[in-house]
């Protein structure tokens, strides 16, 4: 059961993908919804349009995850303006694919400051206020990459491997303040990501995954209502992996 009615939730990266499909997962369930967005401004907007008719409150912001400053600035005014604020998922993300001889110092910054260092400025920016109030969840979407390490995403791989330990650390730090911190860490996702990839790699792909396909964004989405709901409520540290098997291999 959940019950996250007129609670207030930020999602970053909300725009498309895994992002989208938790900000409608949430809005369904009477939740109010900010997210921010680098890029996409017609898409973002359109979300909103999607999300405020369920009957919740939606805004959309081009923030750069990479700025604290900004990032904090974005997080006071939407507990200011939405008078609340209760959950934090961490979705923001990029990939920079590349060969580690060929990677360079901005592949590989670009990638932390993103993933890693995004998370970090988005759960500090929250935290005080979780801390005051006694209450808060903090969902980071990490990656099967975190655990296992993918070649040729050594950056990426590293930025998330940063995510898990930050969320077992955090997880201990704040949970005498009924405050829980979980990650979910997806395997291949058919999103945005993957559009450049051909359908015949596609299928190498997903012969290589024991249930043999790829996540929907949906599914990401359902574990993230499953942390949310009192089922989940003596969950905190952990990383679920929702990868159909491909970790295990």
């Amino acid at each position: 059961m959940i019950d996250i009615k007129d609670k207030v939730a930020i999602v970053t990266g909300g725009a498309r993908g895994i992002g989208k499909a938790i900000v409608l997962r949430l809005a369904q369930h009477g939740c109010h919804v900010a997210f921010n967005y680098s890029k996409s401004q017609s898409e973002a907007q359109a979300l909103v349009d999607q999300v405020q008719k369920f009957g919740v409150r939606c805004e959309a912001s081009q923030i750069d995850i990479k700025d604290f400053d900004a990032v904090k600035k974005w997080v006071d005014g939407v507990r200011v303006k939405f008078d609340g604020l209760h959950i934090l998922i961490n979705n923001a993300g990029i990939v920079i694919d590349k060969a580690f001889m060929l990677m360079s110092a901005d592949d590989w910054h670009q990638v932390i400051d993103t993933n890693l260092n995004g998370a970090f400025y988005a759960a500090r920016s929250c935290i005080v206020t979780f801390l005051k109030q006694r209450e808060g969840n903090i969902i980071n979407i990490s990656s099967v990459a975190g655990a296992a390490g993918l070649p040729r995403q050594v950056n990426y791989s590293a930025s998330k491997g940063g995510m898990d330990t930050m969320t077992k650390a955090l997880a201990k730090e704040v949970a005498a303040y009924n405050i829980r911190v979980n990650a979910i860490a997806p395997g291949f996702t058919d999103t945005e990501i993957l559009s450049s990839f051909s359908d015949e790699d596609k299928k190498k792909i997903a012969s290589e995954i024991p249930l043999g396909r790829m996540a929907t964004p949906e599914e990401i989405a359902g574990c993230v209502e499953f942390l949310l709901s009192k089922e989940a409520s003596y969950l905190t540290g952990q990383i679920i992996q929702v990868d159909g098997g491909l970790a295990i291999r």
